[in-house]
């Protein structure tokens, strides 16, 4: 990825004990992302992608198991003081978690909750903080801020409290967000709509985006660079562009194939990856994929295959990747 790291993951690994064994969530994940770039992370549930963003800044269960590396610019976060990482949440990284009606304090006002951030990482008084309040809330596009500040957040709709949880990320001007899902649960208008706020919001700031989804139609025109996650590991990595155009891997293939078309007719069916995903406390020998895999080989069945370099920013974790062009409709 081109420009200066701002964050650097290398060979992270999560695994969790269960009463059916050792789970491993997260398997020898490496990625890195820009200063001012857009990084996708795409996956059906269950491919370790909300594992893999709660590990970057600690927030897992004290029971899950932790190896790897994870740089923010330049200084590893791992073995940081508790007091270190509650700076740096929040002031430097900024989370968009799936829910906002979860994730927002449902007894303190949506403006009481931003302005709590506010005083916390910027040291604001209470007239300052409420002043920035109500312009963040403008900012995010809700309309009459100051009267929406006082409400709480069942008095909202989700998009509304949506773009709460937005206003309450950018509020400290983070160099990094990690938006977690940050469109589920909200139709398809709202959904554009919030998409195209983080998008504008990037550029206005020139900050960094992780944009975790299981729909790559999310990604496509909004991310610089997709890794495609399926059974904890990263199956496919390329430029936005490139992935859609030349993917070649056989599970992003599915995916893209799954995407509804607009010019279909009506009642088509919708394109399906068939199976189930794999029971991650118990590995397969080889490909994860290859139960559903319509492409796999013998030799997908006994060897895991590493994630290589197909061509100059493209790598795919494939023993037999595709080759033909990926053809696209409307």
């Amino acid at each position: 990825m081109s420009g200066a790291a701002l964050l650097e993951i290398d060979n992270l690994s999560v695994d969790f004990a269960t009463e059916r064994g050792p789970l491993r969530a997260v398997s020898g994940v490496s990625l890195t992302v820009g200063a001012s770039r857009a990084l996708g992370i795409v996956g059906e549930s269950g491919s370790g992608k909300t594992v893999l963003s709660r590990a970057m800044l600690q927030l897992l269960p004290r029971s899950a198991q932790v190896k790897g590396s994870v740089r923010f610019n330049g200084r590893e976060l791992f073995g940081l003081s508790r007091q270190a990482l509650r700076q740096l949440r929040g002031r430097e990284i900024a989370v968009i978690f799936q829910d906002p009606m979860t994730s927002l304090n449902p007894v303190l006002t949506v403006g009481g909750q931003i302005a709590e951030t506010l005083r916390e990482h910027l040291g604001l008084s209470r007239e300052r903080a409420h002043e920035r309040t109500v312009a963040l809330l403008s900012e995010v596009g809700i309309p009459e801020p100051e009267r929406r500040a006082r409400q709480y957040p069942h008095q909202l709709s989700g998009g509304m409290r949506q773009r709460v949880a937005i206003a309450i990320a950018l509020s400290c001007e983070p160099r990094l967000l990690i938006a977690d899902e940050p469109t589920t649960a909200l139709d398809v208008t709202v959904q554009a709509q919030i998409l195209d706020l983080l998008a504008r919001e990037r550029e206005a700031r020139r900050m960094a985006i992780v944009l975790i989804t299981h729909d790559l139609g999310v990604v496509a025109g909004r991310t610089d660079e997709v890794a495609v996650m399926y059974a904890g590991r990263i199956v496919e990595q390329a430029p936005t562009r490139a992935l859609f155009k030349d993917t070649r891997s056989p599970y992003s293939q599915a995916l893209i194939a799954a995407i509804p078309k607009l010019r279909a007719p009506p009642h088509t069916r919708l394109a399906a990856i068939g199976g189930a995903p794999p029971d991650p406390t118990r590995p397969a020998p080889g490909c994860a994929f290859e139960p559903r895999c319509r492409y796999a080989q013998p030799r997908c069945r006994t060897e895991p295959p590493r994630l290589a370099a197909v061509t100059e920013g493209h790598a795919c974790a494939c023993w037999f990747p595709l080759t033909e062009p990926t053809v696209l409709s409307a």
